[in-house]
C-alpha cells in the first residue's frame, strides 16, 4: 500500500510539473538525406550548438527515479567481498608458425580468415596451454550475476518444458545455421554452413574460444546451431502443443515477442574491423574517457542520431524530424557513409568523441542495433523509439530509470517533447543518461558477457538428451588456428581481445516466477501509458 501510495503520488507531482513544460513547435520539413549503405551501422559524431530552451521548475529527483519496484523483482546481490583474484601467471599465449599469407594479386573483398582456418592443416596444440589451473577448485566467485542472467532460464524454458533437446530438434535448426559449434573436452569444432555477413562468425567462433580459456575445465560437451543473421525465424505459433517436440534450438543476437531464437552476445564485443569498431575493453574505456570530456550541461540541448536511414522505413521516418530552416523537432540527424569513412581513416566517426550533446536517439535498423550499447554508454539521456527487438542485456532496461520511451508512431512530436521536458528538469535528464551509462561500465562488462555465456551454454548443454559428438565435417578450431591466420586489422583486434588469464564466475541468479515476470511486464507497460499520457495532454492530441 505504501508503494502503491508512493506511486500515486509521483504520477500526481510529474503530471503537475509536465503539464507546466509547453510544447511550442513547428511542422515538418523533409531533409533528404541519402546513402545506401548495406548492412546497419552505428551513431557517432556531433553537431553545432544552437539556441538553448528555457527551464522550468525542476521535479525533486525522487519523484521519477526510484528503481525500488523493479528491485523488488530481483533477488539480491550479495554485498560480500570477491576473494582475491587467482595468481595471474601462467598466462595464455599464442605461438603461431610459419604461414604463406602473402596477398594474391587482387584481394579479397571479404575477409578469408576463417575460410582459411578450415580448411588448412591443424594448428592447434594436442593440450590446453598452460594446463587449466584450478579446474577442481571452486566454480564460484561468491557474487551474483545481474539480474538480466535471469532470462537465460527464460529462453531455454520451451525446450525445458518440452523435456530436453533431441538430436532431431537440432538437426531441424541447421535450416537457416550459418555455422555449427561442438565443444568436447574443452576443444572446439566448427562446421561452417555458409559465410556469415563480414566477419560475424570469425569473431564470435573467437568468442567461444576465449571463453575456454577464461573458464578452462567448465564449458560443458555441447553442439549448437547458430544463425548470424539478425531476424529472429523460430516462430513461437509453429510450436505449440505436440509440435514442440519439433522445436529447433537456434542461437543468433536478438529475439522478439514472437520468436524463440536463443539470445547470444553479439560478435562486436571482440571486435568489428569492417568499420574500425574496437573491442569492448577498450572501447568501453575510450567512452568513459569521452564522456568527460564534455559536461552534461554544457552539451548540445538537442536530441543527436547518426547512422544508415536506409536499412528501414523507420530510420527514413526519423529523417524527417531533422531540423531545417523553417521546422526545429530539437533532433539532429546525420546519414553516415561508411564507404567514405573508411577511406577517410574514420576520422568523424570515432565513438568516444559523440558524447557531445544532452540527448541520443536509438532507433533500430533492419532488426537489432548493435548502436545500443554505444548510445547508453553515453551519459546523454537515450530517447529509445519503441523497439521490437532484444539482445542479451536490453530486457533489464527500464524506461525512466535507463532511458525515455519515443513513440513509434508520431517520432518527431515524441522527440522534440521529450528534448523539452529534459532541458526543463535537466538534473533528472541528466541522471537518467548517468544511471544508463553506469548500467554499461558495471553490468556490461566483458567480465559479465563471458559469464552469461557460461551460464547460458551450461544450461542448454544440461538440456541435451544425446552425447555429443565430432561431426565428420567439423574442423577443430582454436585461438591459434584464427589469430594465426588473420591479418592486418582483424588480426589486431583478435590480438586485443585475446583472453590471457583463467578468471572465476559470477552465480547464476534463479528464474522468474510468473508473478515477478507479471509485475516486470507491467511496470514497463505503465511507466511507457504514463508518458505517452503526459505527451498528448500537452500536445492537446
Amino acid at each position: 500500500m505504501a508503494t502503491a501510495a508512493a506511486d500515486c503520488r509521483t504520477r500526481t507531482v510529474l503530471k503537475a510539473a509536465l503539464s507546466r513544460t509547453t510544447a511550442a513547435f513547428l511542422f515538418v520539413a523533409v531533409v533528404a538525406v541519402g546513402v545506401v549503405v548495406s548492412g546497419r551501422w552505428i551513431t557517432a559524431t556531433t553537431a553545432g550548438r544552437l539556441r538553448r530552451l528555457p527551464t522550468t521548475a525542476a521535479i525533486p529527483a525522487a519523484a521519477v527515479l526510484h528503481p525500488s519496484e523493479t528491485q523488488q523483482l530481483q533477488p539480491p546481490r550479495p554485498h560480500s567481498t570477491p576473494p582475491p583474484s587467482r595468481p595471474p601467471s601462467p598466462s595464455y599465449s599464442i605461438s603461431c608458425p610459419s604461414l604463406n599469407l602473402s596477398s594474391p594479386a587482387k584481394a579479397p573483398k571479404t575477409s578469408q580468415t576463417l575460410a582459411r582456418a578450415l580448411s588448412s592443416p591443424s594448428i592447434c596444440p594436442a593440450s590446453p596451454s598452460p594446463p587449466p589451473p584450478y579446474a577442481a577448485s571452486s566454480p564460484s566467485s561468491n557474487t551474483s550475476c545481474p539480474s538480466y542472467f535471469r532470462f537465460i532460464h527464460e529462453d531455454l524454458r520451451p525446450w525445458r518444458a518440452a523435456g530436453g533437446i533431441t538430436r532431431a530438434m537440432l538437426d531441424r535448426a541447421r535450416l537457416t545455421a550459418t555455422f555449427r559449434l561442438v565443444v568436447l573436452g574443452g576443444n572446439a569444432y566448427v562446421q561452417r554452413f555458409r559465410p556469415a555477413f563480414q566477419t560475424r562468425d570469425l569473431f564470435t567462433i573467437w568468442g567461444v574460444l576465449q571463453l575456454l580459456r577464461r573458464h578452462p575445465g567448465r564449458v560443458p560437451d555441447l553442439d549448437l546451431m547458430f544463425d548470424t543473421v539478425d531476424w529472429p525465424v523460430v516462430r513461437s505459433h509453429l510450436y505449440r502443443g505436440k509440435n514442440a517436440e519439433m522445436l529447433p534450438p537456434l542461437f543468433r543476437y536478438c529475439g522478439d515477442d514472437k520468436t524463440l531464437d536463443i539470445v547470444f552476445p553479439d560478435w562486436s564485443f571482440w571486435g568489428w574491423p569492417e568499420i574500425n569498431i574496437k573491442p569492448w575493453d577498450a572501447l568501453k574505456e575510450d567512452l568513459k574517457a569521452g564522456n568527460n570530456r564534455v559536461r552534461w550541461m554544457d552539451r548540445e540541448p538537442y536530441a543527436y542520431w547518426k547512422g544508415n536511414p536506409s536499412v528501414s522505413g523507420t530510420r527514413k521516418e526519423l529523417v524527417k524530424c531533422n531540423v531545417s530552416s523553417t521546422h526545429d523537432w530539437n533532433a539532429r540527424i546525420y546519414a553516415q557513409d561508411w564507404f567514405k569513412e573508411s577511406k577517410a581513416g574514420y576520422k568523424d566517426s570515432d565513438l568516444s568523441s559523440q558524447c557531445a550533446h544532452r540527448y541520443k536517439i536509438y532507433i533500430e535498423g533492419s532488426a537489432w542495433s548493435i548502436s545500443e550499447k554505444y548510445i547508453l554508454a553515453c551519459d546523454s539521456m537515450t530517447l529509445l523509439v519503441t523497439p521490437r527487438y532484444y539482445d542479451f542485456f536490453s530486457r533489464s532496461l527500464m524506461p525512466i530509470q535507463h532511458y525515455w520511451p519515443v513513440r513509434y508512431d508520431n517520432k518527431c512530436a515524441s522527440i522534440k517533447y521529450a528534448v523539452d521536458w529534459g532541458n526543463s528538469h535537466k538534473q533528472l535528464a541528466q541522471r537518467i543518461g548517468k544511471q544508463a551509462s553506469n548500467f554499461i561500465q558495471d553490468e556490461l562488462s566483458m567480465d559479465h558477457v563471458y559469464d552469461y555465456m557460461l551460464h547460458l551454454l551450461t544450461e542448454y548443454a544440461k538440456l541435451l538428451k544425446f552425447k555429443p559428438t565430432k561431426p565428420p565435417d567439423a574442423v577443430e578450431v582454436c585461438s591459434e588456428s584464427l589469430a594465426c591466420q588473420a591479418e592486418g586489422l582483424e588480426k589486431k583486434f583478435l590480438m586485443e581481445s585475446m583472453v590471457k588469464f583463467p578468471r572465476d564466475a559470477c552465480d547464476l541468479p534463479p528464474p522468474f516466477n510468473p508473478h515477478e515476470l507479471k509485475l516486470l511486464k507491467q511496470k514497463k507497460e505503465n511507466s511507457i501509458k504514463q508518458i505517452h499520457m503526459w505527451e498528448q495532454k500537452d500536445l492537446g492530441a
